[in-house]
């Protein structure tokens, strides 16, 4: 049984597990898994909740904490909160006993993060963190083809997420991750996944030292076009502007588009031209992108050096056509590999010089509701109810020891961008 938890009122940008739960994921699973509780402090989305999965009056809260204190009524715990406020829920379930799907990232301060895998190992709580990345076919496929060691001795990896223009205005701008104070910086909130996957491919080579660069430009007010209104509803020059919310939101519902991210902007209400030029005119996703509270960082490099002397280079950058079609190149002794989005793996071989392709395997996905990142989303909630049905950590791709090194990592990236040093990763100190 699974409880999804929220915390937050007003207008959402939902993160992987809301949006999964707002899915009719039973039907993928209705002899595996029931939602037996909802807890929301939004009493639309609670009663969406209530509705869609038959929830008893009873295990209806407002408050996670309500739900915590009674005996445990579940077997499992999905904890969806904001970012700042993952540690309070995930160490009380833990100490109830029940196993967790935690959205990532874990928590967004090193302590807090430590506390929650602390917890759940005492209480033998299995810890699932949605690093969903590492259920897509196409990492899979990577880690496969380097294990069968088709490219040889792993040397380098190049690793690039572009984030799409106008998905880091919505999200890292106007949204719920655009401000450190509410919800953490930019490579834990968006990045934490590709720095999980950099590290997965090392195969146990733990990481020496880190390097980052990385700083916010162009979403500010010394960019404001001379002429700009602080709303784009009221704006003699959004026309020229890509960022405008005009052209994002309310030219998206007019050509008949209700899902992301317009049905963000008005959570609680239908979705049409009267509600979105609503919340335009009232709400956070109308504003200026130059007029915003904003303060993450727009790209950011991180250099990793890792036991061996393996190198890796990871690239977040906002200002992309497409997005988060992730593209990784590995440099082998013996080949390249090279994986883009939803394409073939390919291996191109230094001996023989002809390159090989290798189809990613979706046929697990023919049936499913749950086909976002990748197909990811499918394979996470599979994962997890198998582990719990089976009481197998084994089956859980990112537990909470592996987590916790990769979060660490991203800590330490933070912090040499912040210092302007290169930081020794504090189990080589």
């Amino acid at each position: 049984a699974l409880l999804p938890l929220k915390e937050r009122s007003g207008p959402h940008e939902p993160d992987a597990l809301s949006r999964l739960l707002q899915q009719p994921c039973l039907a993928d699973f209705p002899e595996r898994m029931k939602v037996v509780g909802v807890a929301d402090c939004r009493l639309i989305a609670r009663q969406n909740l209530q509705m869609k999965y038959s929830v008893q009056d009873c295990n209806v809260f407002n408050d996670w904490k309500d739900a915590a204190e009674l005996d445990k009524f579940a077997d499992a715990v999905i904890i969806a909160t904001p970012d700042r406020h993952h540690k309070g829920p995930a160490v009380a379930f833990a100490k109830k006993g029940y196993h967790i799907l935690l959205e990532k990232p874990m928590a967004v301060t090193v302590d807090d993060c430590k506390e929650i895998v602390a917890v759940c190992k005492k209480n033998n709580v299995i810890l699932a963190v949605c690093h969903v990345l590492r259920y897509s076919p196409p990492i899979l496929k990577v880690q496969e083809l380097l294990c069968q060691g088709l490219i040889g001795d792993v040397v380098h990896i190049q690793h690039l997420e572009p984030v799409g223009f106008y998905h880091f205005a919505h999200s890292f701008v106007r949204g719920n991750w655009r401000n450190e104070q509410e919800s953490t910086f930019s490579l834990m909130a968006k990045s934490c996944h590709d720095i999980d996957i950099i590290n997965s491919l090392m195969f146990g080579k733990r990481c020496i030292k880190v390097s980052s660069f990385g700083s916010l430009s162009h979403f500010s007010k010394d960019n404001k076009p001379e002429g700009a209104a602080d709303r784009c509803l009221d704006c003699a020059v959004e026309k020229c502007c890509p960022y405008s919310a005009k052209k994002l939101y309310l030219e998206g519902v007019k050509n008949g588009i209700k899902g992301w991210p317009i049905s963000v902007i008005c959570e609680g209400s239908v979705v049409d031209i009267e509600s979105v030029t609503k919340a335009l005119r009232e709400g956070p996703y109308g504003r200026c992108v130059y007029e915003c509270d904003n303060d993450v960082v727009t790209h950011q490099v991180v250099n990793m050096e890792f036991e061996e002397g393996v190198t890796a280079a990871f690239t977040m950058v906002a200002f992309t056509e497409k997005l988060a079609t992730r593209k990784m190149t590995i440099y082998g002794t013996e080949g390249e590999l090279s994986s883009e989005g939803r394409d073939p793996v390919t291996v191109f071989d230094f001996l023989t010089k002809t390159k090989t392709e290798y189809p990613l395997d979706y046929s697990s996905m023919k049936e499913t509701h749950l086909g976002g990142h990748g197909g990811a989303d499918y394979y996470l909630m599979d994962s997890f109810i198998q582990a719990i049905a089976e009481n197998n950590p084994s089956l859980i791709r990112t537990g909470p020891e592996e987590t916790l090194v990769s979060h660490l990592l991203v800590f330490d990236a933070e912090r040499a961008r912040r210092e302007s040093r290169v930081v020794y990763c504090a189990h080589t100190e």
